[in-house]
């Protein structure tokens, strides 16, 4: 038997199906691109488009007082952990408070691993190695315009607005991460705290790995003041990330710095988005442990 359906009927099913699409992309965009905090758009030359900032200062903010900076890569993602442990180590004692800054993805198209996968990498992210005679040419990544978004345009905005002391944290977590030592090995003096949570330094035959060691034997001189790494990984995460982790640790070891400290933590059993969360208090605790010893 023919069941027939009334154009209202048929008009009223597709406009239910236009507000639920809306509503999914209204709560999407919420939770992607505004935060808790202060956000702000910074039009980027270097980009050539519209950046949004996520920034969370401090309780009891003082104007006239100078803070610790952090930069984070990594939006909304684990940015409530960050404020509640930011709170926690405040009323501790352990911090007097810091600016945090986090930098989201562009939420209308894809930017993630264009801005945070190193130019030496393809930035479509691959676990397969490179064919050895590759003809289609995979387009890199492009960390080194976002850095430079980062040093010639964010950084000057912040210096301009608020009032800054010498510690500065850029954390990362996946991408990130590898973002985090892209930065490390390429601009080591714009930060003296680095954070990498799980980096993904396994990206294209174990690239980020191959150009952090390669830095490490050659161009240590470059990290000319007390520099401070911190790098975790979970202990459930693909082989690859703890295989590059290893990796990692080995040419670490292998190549010291009197101007490299570094601490690496393995959380037994945390899959990968678990472990920022389990990583962030001790990074923090470790950093400001490093500062202390500087200041003696």
């Amino acid at each position: 038997m023919a069941i027939k359906i009334s154009k209202y009927h048929l008009v009223n099913v597709c406009l239910a199906i236009v507000m639920v699409a809306l509503a999914v992309t209204a709560i999407r965009y919420y939770n992607h691109y505004v935060s808790a905090f202060t956000d702000i758009t910074i039009e980027s030359k270097v980009l050539n488009e519209s950046r949004k900032v996520f920034i969370r200062l401090p309780a009891n903010y003082d104007k006239s007082k100078a803070y610790p900076l952090i930069i984070k890569t990594d939006g909304n993602f684990n940015l409530d952990n960050w404020d509640r442990t930011l709170t926690a180590q405040r009323k501790a004692g352990e911090w007097d408070g810091a600016i945090l800054v986090s930098i989201p993805n562009k939420f209308w198209k894809t930017t993630r691993n264009r801005d945070l996968v190193p130019p030496y990498a393809r930035q479509e992210v691959n676990t397969e190695p490179r064919p050895e005679f590759q003809t289609l040419l995979e387009p890199n990544g492009e960390a080194h315009k976002f850095l430079k978004f980062i040093e010639a345009e964010l950084l000057p905005y912040l210096q301009t607005h608020y009032k800054l002391n010498d510690q500065r944290i850029l954390s990362g977590f996946s991408a990130g991460g590898s973002f985090v030592l892209y930065t490390l090995h390429t601009k080591p003096e714009l930060f003296n705290g680095y954070f990498a949570f799980s980096p993904a330094a396994w990206y294209d035959d174990m690239s980020v790995v191959k150009r952090f060691s390669d830095f490490l034997k050659t161009n240590n001189p470059k990290i000319k003041a007390p520099t401070f790494l911190y790098l975790t990984v979970g202990g459930a995460e693909h082989p690859l990330m703890l295989e590059a982790f290893q990796n990692l640790e080995a040419t670490l070891n292998a190549n010291p710095n009197a101007n490299l400290m570094w601490h690496s933590t393995v959380n037994p059993n945390a899959e990968h988005n678990d472990n920022p969360k389990q990583s962030l208090a001790k990074a923090l605790v470790d950093y400001k442990e490093f500062v202390q010893r500087l200041t003696k």
